[in-house]
Formats: C-alpha cells, structure tokens, sequence
C-alpha cells in the first residue's frame, strides 16, 4: 500500500500546492482542515480516493490524534494573519504546531515539516512573529529531526497578497500602503511546495530554510510592479506607522466589541507591527538554492492571474494591438 501523509491545513493557499505535488508522487494525502465539506476541490488531484479531505481542530488533542492514525508523515501549514474568536496566535501558531509535533512523534512518525514565515522572533514585538517561532521551537522540541520552512511573502494565483492590492486598485486613483520602505522577498507558492515535499520525502536535511525568490523589492516597488502587469495607473501613498497603528487598534477593538460580528480583515495592530521589519532570507541561511530549487521570478507568473484586474480583462493585449495598428 502507497504511504500516507496528513497535511494540516492541506485545502490552504500554500497546502493545496503540497497536496497535489505528494498526489503526484503515488502517495495518499490526508487533507486535514476545519471545513472538510469546503475542501473538496483537493480530490481530483489524485486518483479517486488517494486525496481525501478530513475534519480536524488543532486544538483538540483527540480530533488531531485522529487525523494521524497510519500516517508515515506530517505536514503542517496551518497559519493565521488574524488572531479571531478561539483561533487565537497562540492557540494555532504556537500551541497547535507543538501539538500536532507531540502527537506525531507519540504516533512513530519522523517525517514532519512545519510551515513557519521569515522573522518568526521570540522577541518580536508581533504575536503573529513569536507564535511562529514559538511554533518551532514546540516542533523541534518533539520532532528534532523535523524540516522547518521559513517562506517569505508567498504569491501565487490564490495569494491574499497582489490578488488584494490589485482589487483594491480598482477603487480609486490612489493605493495606500503601510510600510512602503520595507523590503520583500517573494516566493512562488510551488516553490515552497517542492521543498515541502523535499522534506516529506527525506530529501532535505533537517534544519531551517528561508525561503525567497530571485527579486528583493519594497513594498512600493512591489506595488508598482503589480500595477504594471494590470495596466493601472495608481498614486502609491505611505500610510506613517504610527496612523497605521491607531487604524489597526481601532478595527481591533470594533472586532472584539461586535462579538464575532466583524472580522478586522482591513489592518491590525499586530500587522503594522510586523511591517516594521524586512521580509528577506538572512545572510547565511539555507535557502532554496540548498535544496537544489530554482526560485520562479515574479514577472514569470504574475500575468496569468493578475489579467483580470486589468480594465479591459483578458482583452487588454488584443486591445493593445488594435491601439498599436491605429498609430
């Protein structure tokens, strides 16, 4: 019978890559997520049957326990960019990741990848930050052997990253930013998934990598690009940090005073936080270049999914032309 490997939050944006990659190795993939009935998009995958999505809470001991019965290996790539209700940074960064190690290890698996983020920090003043290092530390702890993969911002069709500044592009002439200065380093989502499974497959040492494309731009830059491929012409305003932070503390508070009514998905104070920093791999680190991965360059993937926010649509080349054949 063909291994097994139980991929927590296997139906996410960086999951959904994971999965079909390990389909396509001959290998049974668990889909472990809170809406398995939203989540049936992952079977096809796979032959019918080889990738089946699973109802689990991470921070449920016996729900997680369950998910890894007969399972050869584990991968976790549960995150959140918003602390909401239960689903607290500490309950699913720190505390779900040692759990999901503990009972892994407690069930004779060594094979374990865990998804973490450059700048995961112990001392950051970002919870999102020291949760993720938290959560490594709570992986090592159980599964020293275990590969953990640092990505920086992930882009990618399904990404919540150019597919909402794009959208929000089309809202007026002017696009606001908090933290235009900072410096980026994206990643192609297949990327990270590749070295996922390198991992899941015992083909990278164990260890940390930081994980960044061949482009390091700031976030103005970034923004500049994106409007490029979708043909839009925006003003790109700096939001100071100190604005953006009463911004973030005030959707912060109407979304615990709303009782779950309103989900702050504009700005949070812990994001603004987080925009202090740079976003690269650090001098020195394993990257995807260890791993024998060659980084897919943003100009190379961007316009096959960022086209429909172009003003013509997928019309806007044909457009183009006929604009050229007038002059």
């Amino acid at each position: 019978m063909s291994k097994l490997v139980t991929i927590f939050g296997g139906s996410g944006f960086i999951g959904r890559y994971i999965a079909r990659r390990m389909a396509k190795e001959g290998w049974r993939v668990r889909v472990a997520v809170r809406r398995p009935d939203e989540a049936g998009f992952v079977r096809p995958y796979g032959a019918v049957g080889q990738v089946e999505p699973i109802f689990c809470n991470i921070r449920d001991d016996a729900s997680v326990r369950q998910v890894l019965g007969g399972a050869d290996a584990v991968v976790n790539c549960v995150g959140i960019l918003n602390a909401y209700g239960k689903n607290g940074f500490d309950a699913v960064q720190a505390e779900g990741a040692a759990r999901i190690a503990r009972l892994s290890a407690e069930a004779g698996i060594t094979q374990m990848v865990q998804i973490s983020a450059i700048g995961a920090d112990a001392d950051s003043d970002s919870d999102y930050a020291r949760t993720k290092a938290a959560g490594e530390a709570g992986v090592l702890e159980y599964q020293p052997n275990a590969v953990i993969l640092r990505p920086s911002v992930v882009f990618g069709s399904e990404d919540e990253f150019f597919n909402r500044f794009a959208s929000m592009s089309r809202m007026g002439p002017v696009l606001p930013v908090v933290g235009a200065d900072t410096k980026f380093q994206p990643v192609y989502v297949d990327n990270v998934a590749e070295a996922a499974v390198m991992g899941v497959l015992g083909k990278a040492e164990p260890g940390v990598y930081e994980l960044g494309g061949p482009d390091v731009k700031s976030f103005r830059e970034l923004m500049a690009e994106m409007l490029q491929v979708i043909r839009r012409r925006r003003l790109v305003v700096n939001i100071p940090f100190a604005i953006a932070g009463l911004m973030g503390s005030s959707f912060d508070v109407l979304q615990s005073l709303s009782f779950g009514l309103f989900e702050n998905k504009m700005i949070t104070k812990d994001q603004v936080a987080n925009l202090k920093n740079d976003n690269v791999v650090s001098d020195g680190a394993k990257g995807l270049a260890d791993l024998g991965i060659s980084p897919v360059s943003m100009g190379a993937v961007l316009p096959d999914y960022l086209w429909r926010f172009r003003p013509t649509g997928q019309y806007a080349e044909m457009t183009e032309s006929a604009r050229n054949l007038k002059g």
